[in-house]
């Protein structure tokens, strides 16, 4: 099942660990990370080979995924707020300032990914499912309401105003689980952000459950764009 619903190319389910750890500590006259872009002691940021704008923020800690207990532990790094931090090089990596409102990060269930090292997509957001968002935008609040995407049998609820800073979003979707040891492994998250007429701009989240009945690997990056095409838009 894993296998079949991979979605990227990478060399191995271990290949982004050995990645960070192998070829992306500092090397060179000039110190350079590469082919990281970024490296600290919490994680590293790798240009995703999929993709004009796509990038990966990657703990340097061992971690697999969304079912690891370390992500939800109160001393864990807000590897979201991270992500978010990071989605200023989507838009210079296509030479254009884009709003909030189409950026997007993503974690894949461990049925939806191919990769065994937890890992963030940093990119653009579907132009469609920024569309759906809007015309959802009265009816999301902090609790979870349905928002069917792609086909998929989505939730979304607003989680913040301004900063991704401590919003915690995969603290915030174990409390909802009655055993979270079993069921972490099985949800993705997306989040993106919505600009209100005010200027400030709110986040939601997106979280799906992984349902191999209808076909559903609860792959968040579904809702992103590797084109960016929305930068193409007027």
């Amino acid at each position: 099942m894993l296998l079949a619903w991979a979605q990227h190319a990478w060399a191995g389910p271990d290949a982004l660990w050995h990645i960070v750890h192998e070829q992306c500590r500092p090397h060179g006259p000039d110190h350079s990370v590469s082919p990281c872009v970024m490296v600290n002691d919490r994680y590293a940021v790798l240009k995703d080979r999929v993709g004009a704008s796509q990038y990966l923020l990657i703990p340097t800690r061992r971690l697999t995924g969304m079912e690891d207990p370390f992500i939800t532990r109160a001393d864990a790094p807000d590897y979201f707020a991270y992500a978010w931090r990071q989605s200023g090089r989507v838009s210079q990596s296509l030479g254009r300032a884009l709003p909030p409102d189409d950026l997007s990060l993503a974690i894949n269930s461990a049925y939806g990914r191919s990769q065994n090292q937890l890992h963030i997509h940093v990119d653009c957001i579907r132009p469609d499912v920024k569309v759906a968002l809007h015309w959802a935008r009265s009816r999301l609040g902090p609790a979870w309401v349905l928002l069917p995407l792609a086909g998929h049998a989505y939730r979304a609820r607003l989680v913040g105003t301004g900063s991704l800073a401590g919003i915690r979003p995969f603290r915030l979707l174990r409390r909802d689980m009655a055993d979270p040891v079993h069921e972490m492994g099985r949800h993705t998250l997306v989040v993106s952000a919505m600009t209100r007429p005010d200027g400030l701009v709110d986040f939601v989240l997106l979280d799906d459950r992984a349902d191999p009945t209808h076909a559903d690997p609860a792959s968040g990056e579904e809702l992103q764009d590797h084109t960016c095409g929305i930068a193409r838009f007027p």
